[in-house]
């Protein structure tokens, strides 16, 4: 018998990626939602019975989609340049809605609900060695509003009843399902947008900040992971998810440019302004995954892979030639 995942904000930029991965998985039915199911452009997996109209704030909405649902993931949440602009409204949503959700999705007899975070609750910038037992000390609206949506999933936490788990998503690299998520302010899709429209790199600072980057096949994975894991592995429900690759944000542009000139034929020039007098490299990052890795799980993905296909994506769809 297959196991019925709703999965919210499933036409997004991660979300939308999962669902298209659990929707080739035999063992899955899944469900999107969105705001306005009658207005999205539905992939070909999701039948239109299959897309659900979810506001998080109203009560009927979270009481219709959670009915019959054996896991919930909930990625629908204000992006951090909605949640800078209006941090009260982020918290009503994130951190309201998420509470709404995970009521609702208990009375209905959901047996996993799957939050998805940000490992930016840590800290700004990340830095350093950061694992779950690392004090969250978030600075930013969007940071704040997930940091009060975990507090609520992982209080609902009750082995062998309901199981809340948080995941807290490190970066992560790769093409939207479609041309109307509109993701580009993320740093790997950036640039490789600006590669098409304007054939160069530019990077807005030096770049030698560091950030874990992870492949979005490997956050597809890492879901269908979490779904069968054994309620005894889930422990106390808290994970890290990142690719275990830690680059600055200069050997990112780096390697775009090197795909760049594999996938498309040309090697776009990176132009980036001078580090400031006495500027340094932040301590390392690493960004552990060993508590998720303890239960069986393995990054697989490649960042060239993805860099690739978003590569390709963006030629598709926003080249001027």
């Amino acid at each position: 018998m297959k196991q019925s995942v709703l999965i919210t904000g499933g036409l997004g930029y991660v979300g939308g990626r999962v669902a298209e991965w659990l929707a080739g998985d035999t063992g899955c039915e899944v469900f999107v939602t969105t705001r306005n199911p009658n207005s999205a452009i539905l992939p070909a997996w999701c039948p239109k019975d299959h897309c659900l109209q979810l506001d998080v704030l109203s009560d009927d909405d979270i009481q219709n989609v959670c009915r019959s649902r054996d896991t919930v993931v909930h990625f629908a949440a204000l992006n951090e340049i909605d949640s800078a602009k209006d941090p009260e409204r982020a918290l009503l949503v994130n951190g309201l809605g998420t509470q709404k959700l995970v009521r609702a999705a208990a009375d209905a007899g959901t047996k996993r609900f799957i939050y998805f975070s940000t490992a930016h609750i840590y800290r700004s910038p990340l830095e350093g060695s950061i694992t779950e037992e690392t004090l969250p000390r978030p600075i930013h609206p969007y940071a704040i509003s997930h940091r009060t949506a975990e507090d609520v999933v992982l209080a609902a936490n009750r082995p062998g009843a309901f199981r809340g788990i948080v995941i807290r998503l490190s970066n992560s690299i790769g093409s939207p399902i479609n041309i109307n998520v509109d993701r580009w302010s993320l740093i790997g899709n950036d640039l490789c947008r600006q590669v098409v429209t304007t054939n160069e790199i530019r990077l807005k600072t030096s770049g030698i900040q560091e950030r874990d980057f992870i492949a979005l096949s490997d956050v597809a994975r890492a879901v269908s992971h979490i779904i069968r894991l054994p309620d005894e592995a889930i422990g106390d429900g808290l994970f890290n998810l990142g690719g275990e690759r830690s680059v600055s944000i200069l050997q990112l542009a780096t390697l775009i440019q090197q795909r760049c000139r594999a996938v498309l034929g040309f090697t776009p020039p990176i132009v980036r302004p001078d580090p400031n007098p006495g500027e340094k490299p932040a301590p390392p990052l690493n960004y552990s995954i060993a508590k998720l890795k303890a239960t069986g799980f393995t990054v697989q993905g490649r960042l060239e892979d993805e860099i690739d296909g978003t590569l390709l994506f963006c030629k598709k769809n926003y080249s001027n030639h």
